[in-house]
């Protein structure tokens, strides 16, 4: 599992900051309609098998089976509609979001590629049910989850990245910490940087 894992909001971004280092990016649209959703994933799909970067499809699961996708993040709410006999059945594979233990468990029973967890700390990028994770929670759900790879996310920063990986996440997802810099080049830089000590 990649430690660097961009999540971006439009495929331009995976364009525009894929040359700095990027190995693993989600593609995360919202509200947009299903021609340009379906636009955007042709488009990464495309671009990221040319430079062989992990592209992962976040929610739409049924147009990444029809785009012959390879990999898709799903949340709890998307868990209940997804079909996993015929995600497995096209070999797609898939990580799952959690908040608490009795998500926790009901992904580790889907045997998925990867759990995530989040936020750990205080985030922008949307209102929260949840209140911050903290550090003691990722070292309890990597005792959980045992081999199965763990993904941080939620306002995590280069400067946090050190303690996030002591804690035993595999990864850290980020999100507005690049994609609201004021020079998100140099900001993707340094959070490759920092995920190589």
């Amino acid at each position: 599992m990649e430690r660097f894992y961009l999540i971006t909001e439009h495929v331009d971004w995976i364009e525009r900051l894929a040359p700095f280092g990027v190995n693993l990016v989600q593609l995360r649209i919202k509200d947009q309609p299903e021609e340009e959703v379906r636009r955007q994933i042709v488009k990464a799909r495309d671009f990221c098998n040319q430079q062989g970067l992990q592209l992962i499809i976040n929610d739409y699961w049924e147009l990444a089976l029809d785009l012959s996708c390879d990999f898709v993040h799903l949340g709890q709410e998307d868990m209940d509609s997804a079909d996993f006999k015929a995600i497995r059945k096209a070999g797609m594979r898939f990580g799952l979001s959690t908040h608490d233990e009795s998500e926790l468990d009901r992904a580790l029973s889907y045997t998925p590629e990867y759990i995530a967890l989040g936020p750990v700390y205080p985030t922008k990028l949307k209102k929260m049910k949840w209140a911050p994770q903290g550090l003691e929670r990722v070292r309890r759900w990597k005792q959980l989850v045992g081999k199965t790879p763990l993904v941080a996310i939620g306002g995590i920063t280069p400067k946090r990245l050190a303690d996030v990986f002591a804690s035993g996440a595999d990864s850290a997802a980020v999100v507005t910490d690049i994609l609201r810099a004021s020079d998100p080049v140099s900001r993707t830089k340094e959070w490759v940087k920092a995920c190589k000590q």
